[in-house]
């Protein structure tokens, strides 16, 4: 008779099998759960959605799409369009459904014609599918002020966290276009964030199919963030307006260290207001919005009497 395999060989044997196969399950759980997760939690409203909110709160907006470098994106309009103009930029991961409850602001209603826009990869600008280069995000959303309307001047723009680096873009690219800048926990300076050691996993093929879509624009936004700041560089010199940072003490998502790095290369701005809120971390937009509207009504009031107006504005 052939020899028998040793006891302890066969039980390490039984003992791998039963691993395999629990790590098999686990794998399909943790697949389907972010399946599910991705179908329920997409951190965005559908146009009935927003039109349903618009009609209950009384708020005169409209939704809207366009095409731009073969992409399609969905962005909101709400306000008479003869007066200044206020652009909201979510940050990572957002939508235009943050600031679906902004629209009704009585300081703000009589004041601005306000427009958001679903960055590429959130919301219904192809969630799922994002645009790692801040200079192609900020040239995709360039249309808004320079073609698809006639903006009324001062234009003031709003970024939060990883859209206040593509408002910056935008103002070094396009100085011509931006009048006033209000940045909340901007992520501005290269490598000045938080990062994940599992972020550059995510990003693995064999890995990012299954990511709920939300996370998988953020995660391919975090990935690249570090190095598209770099290239901003040698630009942060063109920026001539008025520009108020806003940041939480607290915040564990961006380095406060941030706001040296804006005194240190916003060198050309008429005027620059950093201001901490004590007790607060990264989510400002939802809960200090007081102190971000008073941001936008301070940079209105600076670019306003900052610049010439020209005849028909």
């Amino acid at each position: 008779m052939p020899d028998e395999p040793p006891v302890k060989t066969v039980r390490r044997g039984r003992w791998f099998r039963r691993l395999l196969r629990v790590l098999i399950v686990l794998s399909g759980i943790i697949i389907i759960a972010c399946l599910v997760f991705d179908h329920y939690v997409q951190f965005r409203r559908s146009d009935e959605e927003l039109r349903k909110i618009f009609t209950e709160q009384n708020i005169d907006a409209s939704i809207h799409y366009y095409e731009t470098h073969g992409r399609k994106l969905r962005y909101v309009s709400a306000g008479p369009d003869s007066l200044p103009t206020l652009l909201f930029l979510h940050g990572s991961p957002g939508s235009i459904s943050y600031y679906s409850g902004r629209y009704k602001d009585s300081s703000l209603k009589g004041q601005f014609r306000i427009y958001a826009v679903d960055r590429p990869g959130y919301g219904y600008s192809g969630l799922g599918d994002p645009e790692p280069s801040i200079q192609k995000q900020a040239e995709m959303i360039r249309p808004l002020l320079d073609s698809i309307h006639t903006v009324k001047r001062p234009v003031i723009i709003v970024g939060s966290s990883y859209g206040a680096s593509i408002a910056c873009r935008l103002a070094m690219d396009h100085p011509e276009l931006v009048d006033g800048l209000v940045l909340t926990g901007p992520a501005i300076g290269p490598g000045l964030e938080t990062y994940f050691c599992i972020t550059p996993v995510i990003e693995h093929w064999s890995i990012r199919w299954f990511i709920p879509r939300i996370f998988r624009s953020a995660n391919t936004e975090k990935v690249h963030h570090k190095a598209e700041l770099e290239k901003m560089l040698p630009y942060w010199k063109n920026i001539r307006v008025p520009v108020y940072y806003l940041q939480g003490i607290d915040d564990d998502i961006v380095d406060t260290a941030n706001a040296g790095f804006a005194r240190q290369h916003l060198v050309n701005v008429p005027s620059l207001e950093i201001k901490f809120l004590n007790g607060r971390k990264h989510r400002l937009a939802q809960f200090e919005w007081t102190a971000i509207r008073n941001a936008i009504l301070d940079i209105y009031g600076k670019a306003s009497s900052g610049r010439p107006v020209a005849s028909g504005e």
